[in-house]
């Protein structure tokens, strides 16, 4: 298979060194520095794109992909607001685009207890926190991953409204604090709090291996398939 990697730091050289391994080719590596030799790529020349830029190139990224005919797997954070756009776009382009926050099997399993422990709470006198800790080069906060725990916890339990980045707290809403530290590849801790206990579950990436491979079995999974796809989609959970 012939792979496009759009964004090409620390997550696109190890996508780039299990895609390799697994006997796909890599055709191009975009950064902010050559995008332009996007351009030069004719619509054959690209089986799937797997996107891991930054929020500011993502949204342009997609949008080109999605015009040029090739499937997209795109793993960058922070541009959510327009994602609307871009499933429009996809629906009328008969194209193929799979977005996840987290591509780490064991983060997927991770999003599906984690609302069914907020299934579980819900009704119970706790306050829910979270707390995310990522490497100092993350450019957004809170996480991806975060934001969907704290999706998941909001559709599942009745007294929260939202949530709130902290300091920021307010009755009603899920508070989130989002550290940054070294090189932590991804921690994140789901906290219920009561005035007689506490009950925390929690998920710590011990590298990037698990993130990458997660995209390139999409980017496997992806060609051929029209529409809107996720993680659900992919591991059948």
């Amino acid at each position: 298979m012939r792979i496009l990697l759009l964004g090409y730091g620390k997550m696109g050289k190890t996508i780039e060194q299990i895609a390799i391994e697994r006997g796909h080719s890599i055709v191009g590596k975009i950064d902010v520095q050559n995008r332009a030799d996007m351009e030069k790529l004719q619509t054959a020349d690209v089986d799937v794109a797997i996107e891991f830029s930054s929020p500011e190139s993502a949204f342009e990224n997609i949008i080109y992909c999605l015009k040029k005919g090739w499937p997209i797997v795109c793993g960058t954070t922070g541009w959510l607001d327009r994602r609307t756009e871009v499933e429009a776009l996809c629906k009328a382009q008969s194209g193929s685009f799979f977005y996840a926050s987290n591509y780490s099997i064991g983060v997927n399993l991770f999003f599906r207890l984690n609302r069914m422990l907020a299934r579980l709470m819900n009704g119970h006198e706790y306050q829910s926190s979270m707390t995310e800790i990522h490497h100092i080069h993350k450019l957004d906060a809170p996480s991806g991953t975060a934001i969907t725990l704290a999706e998941g916890i909001i559709e599942e339990m009745g007294n929260v409204d939202g949530w709130k980045l902290a300091p920021e707290n307010e009755e009603g809403y899920l508070q989130i604090l989002a550290e940054r530290r070294g090189e932590v590849p991804g921690t994140h801790i789901v906290r219920y709090e009561s005035e007689v206990d506490t009950i925390e579950i929690s998920h710590t990436a011990h590298n990037r291996q698990g993130f990458a491979l997660g995209a390139v079995v999409a980017a496997e999974w992806l060609p051929g398939k029209f529409g809107v796809f996720g993680m659900n989609d992919l591991l059948k959970i």
